[in-house]
């Protein structure tokens, strides 16, 4: 679970999605994520995959871990020094959502000259996407969606 330094407010309001932000809204902690999705889970791989400096990526994988997102577990090969992998926790698992719906989003509103490197895919292979369903679990319109104020916080 997400401990963070200090609740974080958006004008004088507790909120939620600040906190998401604060996790995973550096640009290498997304692409981290993105990759960890996708099975990757030793430092080399990660800085292979990405082309990310080394240093930088230390601190995304120790912010992720710190946040919950990922577990670091130690592994040994044989004959060489014990190693760690980073792997996904059930609430890193959960991100997943969010990584297709940002995806799906950039298909359609910022498109790559090539199509994506890594492609979500429901237990019978076909491609999956993000929706917004209510409480019974039915597809809701974007455009029928409000967001409103909750004058009564939990």
């Amino acid at each position: 679970m997400y401990d963070a330094p200090g609740q974080e407010y958006i004008g004088d309001e507790p909120c939620a999605l600040a906190n998401a932000v604060d996790v995973i809204g550096e640009r290498w902690s997304f692409f981290v994520l993105r990759e960890a999705l996708a099975g990757v889970t030793r430092f080399g791989e990660f800085r292979d995959r990405l082309g990310v400096a080394t240093d930088v990526l230390t601190v995304r994988l120790q912010r992720l871990t710190d946040a919950g997102v990922l577990q670091r577990r130690e592994y040994r090969q044989p004959g060489q020094r014990a190693r760690h992998e980073y792997v996904l926790t059930t609430a890193g698992n959960e991100l997943a959502v969010i990584v297709v719906a940002l995806q799906q989003w950039g298909e359609v509103h910022a498109p790559s000259r090539t199509p994506s490197s890594i492609v979500a895919r429901g237990g019978d292979a076909q491609q999956i996407r993000a929706a917004l369903v209510d409480e019974h679990g039915q597809a809701v319109d974007v455009e029928r969606v409000r967001f409103d104020r909750d004058s009564h916080p939990a």
